[in-house]
């Protein structure tokens, strides 16, 4: 057994003692609980509160340092309760938890997309109850296959592939994920891409977010201008009673083209519509990440 190989080990049995007290307190304890812990991890996560101070600086400069940490403190207790979330999404079960927590708007949207039977890019950031969709999506009856990452302990990545799975989503990894989004729209099932991460400059087209140069992968613009698939942004708040307004906006068709210019063009279009979800409410964005980072 290697040395890499004994540290997940360790690292899964604590995450497996946290998972087993969120999944054991009740759902609104859990999630004030975690609101505590968030409060908590921005004094003890200086880094990554560093990294987010910076960069709500530089995104809100009409806003007082006073506000700025009012915001900052905000942001952390959103993400403690996130945690929370995302280790109890497999218990949010059948059509009454459906009702009981969550609020649409734009439904009529989710339908017409599906309707057109070429598939639906899913598109969002890290905003809200961003797991929210492998829970609510099959419960509504649309079939739903989420883009995500492999997590580099293999024990905690199954977990939570295992989770997200649970309600009828299936996990897509990253890896080569163009040829997995074309087979899912094949389907008609929708794709679940959260497009507000850092991509590195080979694999991305220059943009802007929040008035700040970025990187942002092309996959999604070129799968939609090449096949005319619908792209349909979505996103989930959470509210302060721990409810969730999910925020369908109107379907978004690229005019076919595979003109490098139209697919940079389209990508910003894409991210604009993902900083205007930020905007709803900045609170809820995941500001720790080093989104902006100095080309290289």
């Amino acid at each position: 057994m290697t040395v890499t190989s004994v540290k997940h080990r360790i690292e899964y049995a604590f995450f497996l003692i946290a998972a087993f007290v969120s999944r054991l307190l009740p759902r609104d304890t859990a999630l004030a609980l975690g609101a505590r812990l968030g409060g908590l991890g921005r004094l003890i996560l200086r880094k990554r509160a560093a990294i987010a101070a910076e960069n709500l600086r530089r995104a809100f400069p009409e806003k007082s340092p006073q506000e700025l940490e009012d915001i900052l403190c905000a942001v952390f207790r959103h993400l403690g309760i996130s945690g929370m979330e995302i280790l109890r999404v497999d218990l949010l079960q059948g059509k009454r938890d459906l009702d009981r927590y969550f609020l649409f708007s734009g439904l009529e949207h989710l339908q017409e997309a599906f309707a057109m039977k070429r598939g639906v890019l899913l598109v969002g950031g890290h905003i809200g109850f961003w797991e929210g969709g492998a829970f609510f999506l099959p419960a509504l009856g649309f079939s739903v296959d989420c883009i995500a990452k492999r997590i580099r302990n293999p024990h905690i990545d199954r977990f939570f592939e295992k989770m997200r799975s649970t309600n009828g989503a299936s996990v897509l990894d990253s890896k080569k994920g163009a040829r997995r989004i074309l087979r899912s729209l094949a389907q008609n099932h929708g794709v679940g891409v959260l497009l507000d991460q850092h991509i590195t400059r080979r694999e991305a087209v220059p943009d802007t977010f929040f008035g700040r140069p970025v990187w942002t992968t092309p996959v999604i613009a070129q799968i939609a201008m090449k096949q005319g698939t619908p792209i349909l942004p979505i996103n989930v708040y959470r509210t302060k009673d721990y409810r969730y307004n999910v925020i369908i906006d109107p379907l978004i068709l690229l005019e076919k083209s595979d003109d490098p210019e139209a697919v940079t063009r389209n990508t910003s279009l894409l991210t604009a519509n993902i900083e205007n979800a930020v905007r709803r409410d900045i609170t809820q964005w995941f500001w720790v990440h080093r989104r902006w980072r100095e080309p290289k």
